[in-house]
């Protein structure tokens, strides 16, 4: 089997609030639109964030095991090339709505920062200065300071 993600799925409580988010807020093109189904938006070379009906999902995946209230345990990531872009996209993300908290320098070396879109999932916008983050950015610059 071949090592490769083709589409991350969220089952959403409101197709038309995400959809406002996610269009509307953040400005990203949709490449399939069903209303009261699934958006789908290409984000990645082969890589999809196909955002579901909740009881469209749960009628056909089934009921999710973590229906309570708290954190989902796991995050989405958005990696950017430098630090100043990490406040841009929290700020962006902060006008369409979501939930933000602010950026900070990790003890790893990166500068990062969460959102919650508005089913509460976490996105995690970083600038990773290293082997990794220049594997999924190869454009980050490596020698910035977060505030400059």
């Amino acid at each position: 089997m071949d090592q490769r993600v083709s589409f991350v799925t969220l089952a959403v409580t409101d197709l038309e609030r995400t959809r406002a988010f996610y269009v509307d807020g953040l400005g990203w093109e949709p490449e399939l639109d069903v209303p009261g189904e699934v958006l789908m938006v290409p984000v990645g070379e082969r890589l999809v964030l196909s955002l579901w009906d909740r009881a469209a999902f749960e009628a056909e995946v089934g009921e999710p095991a973590l229906s309570g209230p708290g954190v989902v345990p796991m995050t989405l990531a958005h990696n950017v090339a430098h630090p100043r872009e990490v406040d841009a996209v929290l700020e962006l993300a902060r006008r369409a709505g979501a939930a933000v908290g602010e950026a900070v320098v990790r003890e790893w070396g990166g500068y990062t920062g969460y959102f919650a879109d508005p089913d509460g999932f976490r996105w995690e916008v970083a600038w990773n200065p290293g082997p990794i983050g220049l594997r999924v950015v190869p454009e980050t610059v490596i020698d910035a300071t977060p505030g400059e």
